[in-house]
This record gives C-alpha cells, structure tokens and sequence, in this order.
C-alpha cells in the first residue's frame, strides 16, 4: 500500500511506501489520474516501482525527479520495459539518466541541432541486440511527441541499455566502441586497406578489445602468455596491439595484464589477414 506525495500527470506519482516509510516513483497508466495528496493507493499491475534513494550519475533520484518533465520517465519505462523482455533482468537505475538523456535528445531535435556520432556504426556493430531494443524509440516518440529519431540518437539509447544490462557505465561503453574504432584506423593505417565493420574479423577484433577491457575492470587475467610467439612471429601486428593497450591503460588508469598484448596482436593479425 502506498501514500500518495504527488501526482506527476495521470501515469506517474511520488508515493510513499507504508511499509518502509521511503518514497517511490510509480509509473503506470492511470495511476496518478484524479489522485488526492495523502490518499491511500496500490501500484497498478504492471506498473513500475523505482525507489526515489537511488543515487546516478546525475545526483539523487529524488532531486532529479524535480527537473525531468514525466512524460520522458514514462518514455524512458517504455524503452527499459522492452528491454527487460529482449535481455531479462535489467538495472533499472539507468531510468534517470536515460530519461535525461531522451529529454535533452528530444530538445536537440525540435531546436534542429541533431548531433552527428562518428561512433554510431561501432555501437551498431558492438552492442547488435542493445541497438535493434532501442529501435523501439521511434514509434514511441512519434506516437507520443510526434518525433523523429535519427540513428545517432538510437545509438546512445542503446548505450544506456546496455549500461543496464551490463555493469558497465555509459561513458565506458562509449570508450570503448571509440577504443575499437582507433584500434581498427591504426591497422587501416598499417595495411593500407579498408576494414568492413560489419566483416566477421572485424566483430572478433572488436569483441575482443571489448572483453579485454571488461577483463582490466574486474582484476581478470588471461591464463596462457602468447607475447614471444607474437611479437616474433608478427612484430607489426605486436606493435600495434601494444599501443592499443596504452591507449586503454591511459584511459581506465588500471595496467593491462601483459598477457593481453599477444591475444589482441593475434586478432589484430587475423584483421589484416581476412582483409588482404
């Protein structure tokens, strides 16, 4: 049984929870409609119930929910919603900062100040299932807000979802779709070719850097040391996978395990290789 504090609009209110006595975003439709102060309500079926004590990356959920019109929460709940049936558990404290972000998205829109991503095909390409989920946004903003999306935009919603799904920060993921993609110019560079990012050598080059990183953050190490062999066998590729590993030591201000720098020599060799 909840409280009511206040009605947002007629699918959200700040309630407060008779049990714990803490209060609570619930998002569900019709669940703020006709609402009195004090009056004493259950969450609808279905409905979203996000404890107001949460803490992102912007500060307090109970301050943020001052600032963010509601609409984009309920928007936000949509996205996450669909989320949560593709991938199964999600972390639903990305709802603020992904609210936040569709609010400021939107305004870039109807100001006509659309943003360009360069990394926008890397995303596609390194977060696949997370970029078709965030797909959803575009009719839910056309219905909505009558909206129009771009793949760029889609492509930092798809960010958000898999910091959800993942733990792994929005600016991380980003790091590292923009590691991927230095690391993929250096051996462009190299070779003198072309790498398809949708190729199969690309997708195992990418997910590797991606693993490798995931790898620094939990104090993981790879088992088998295959530096002699590499950096005899193939100095250019050992060269390049050096300077990709500095570039990511710099970055997470955390040493790479020496190891990495063989695996990643192997795959950036195998790039070259497919691509010859």
């Amino acid at each position: 049984m909840f409280r009511v504090k206040k009605a947002l609009n007629h699918n959200t209110v700040i309630a407060i929870n008779m049990d714990d006595n803490q209060e609570y975003l619930l998002i569900g439709k019709g669940v703020g409609f006709g609402r009195k102060v004090s009056e004493r309500i259950e969450a609808p079926e279905g409905s979203t119930i996000y404890s107001l004590r949460e803490y992102t990356e912007r500060g307090n959920a109970v301050d943020l929910v001052k600032d963010i019109d509601p609409v984009f929460l309920e928007i936000a709940e949509q996205v996450l919603k669909e989320s949560e049936r593709i991938f199964g558990r999600i972390d639903w404290r990305i709802l603020f900062p992904m609210a936040d972000h569709i609010a400021f998205a939107v305004k870039r829109i109807q100001n006509h100040e659309q943003i360009s991503n360069p990394l926008t095909g890397d995303i596609q390409a390194l977060f696949h299932m997370e970029y078709k989920t965030a797909e959803c946004i575009r009719e839910i903003l056309r219905e909505r807000l009558q909206v129009e999306i771009d793949e760029h935009e889609v492509g930092y919603i798809a960010l958000h979802i898999h910091s959800a799904i993942e733990d792994e920060n929005v600016a991380l993921s980003m790091q590292i779709a923009r590691t991927v993609r230095e690391c993929i110019q250096m051996v462009e560079k190299e070779t003198g070719q072309t790498i398809d990012v949708m190729s199969l050598s690309y997708n195992r080059l990418m997910n590797h850097v991606r693993y490798m990183v995931a790898r620094v953050i939990k104090g993981e190490k790879l088992k088998l040391n295959m530096n002699d062999y590499m950096s005899v066998k193939f100095p250019d590729a050992y060269r390049l996978a050096s300077e990709v590993c500095k570039h990511v030591e710099s970055y997470l201000k955390q040493p790479l395990d020496e190891t990495e720098v063989g695996y990643l020599a192997m795959h950036i060799e195998r790039v070259a290789v497919d691509d010859e």
